[in-house]
């Protein structure tokens, strides 16, 4: 008997501790109560689809967002290191849903704009530079199975940094970002996933993924 009441104990104990982490992450990001919940369910389909660890690693979040979980791609290697805010090489689900708020529809417009601005700023500096921007071009048109010449991706660059970089230093930093975003509000198009609303309905399209093939 005593032992049946400390494993209902232990269980009490790890039910409230849930449910007081979900309400806390619901109070700091965009998402409700119920869209958490729906999120800890899809964390855990994610996060078992190779390791069964508890944490996101990186070739679970390709195989999520791929269906291939050796494939390269710069993109997808920013949003994992942006994701994993302590940097341990995986992701937590704390970690999972304060990212993952920035694309909800009610997230805000400047958290999203930061967002975008780290994903393309690679080195870290507090600015994006000429050559990140190309790798970021080189990596998005990848990433949609398009192919430019050379020529025409230079001149999509050159292009973005005479608009952006009106300092004329030759790279971009924040305040220059928000000016170029609010020129050219269709680059936060892909910052918005409006399925993240209809979390409690089904998991959104891109998690479907996650099936490690024979």
């Amino acid at each position: 008997m005593n032992s049946f009441m400390c494993c209902f104990g232990e269980r009490k104990t790890i039910c409230r501790s849930r449910y007081e982490e979900t309400a806390i992450l619901a109070s700091e990001t965009a998402f409700t109560v119920n869209e958490v919940e729906a999120l800890y369910d899809m964390f855990k389909k994610l996060s078992s689809s190779i390791f069964d660890d508890g944490s996101i690693h990186k070739e679970e979040f390709l195989l999520a967002l791929f269906g291939n979980r050796n494939k390269q791609n710069l993109f997808a290697d920013r949003v994992f290191d942006l994701f994993d805010v302590k940097h341990t090489g995986v992701i937590e689900f704390g970690e999972f849903v304060r990212s993952l708020s920035v694309f909800h529809p009610n997230a805000s417009q400047e958290d999203k704009i930061t967002f975008a601005f780290k994903l393309y700023d690679l080195q870290q500096t507090g600015y994006i530079e000429r050559e990140e921007l190309e790798e970021m071009v080189l990596a998005l048109l990848s990433e949609s199975d398009l192919s430019l010449s050379s020529d025409v991706v230079k001149l999509v660059v050159d292009k973005t940094m005479m608009q952006a970089d009106s300092k004329g230093d030759g790279k971009i930093d924040q305040e220059e970002w928000r000016e170029f975003v609010a020129k050219n509000p269709s680059l936060m198009k892909n910052m918005t996933l409006p399925c993240l609303k209809e979390l409690t309905l089904a998991f959104p399209s891109f998690v479907l993924n996650t099936e490690v093939p024979d």
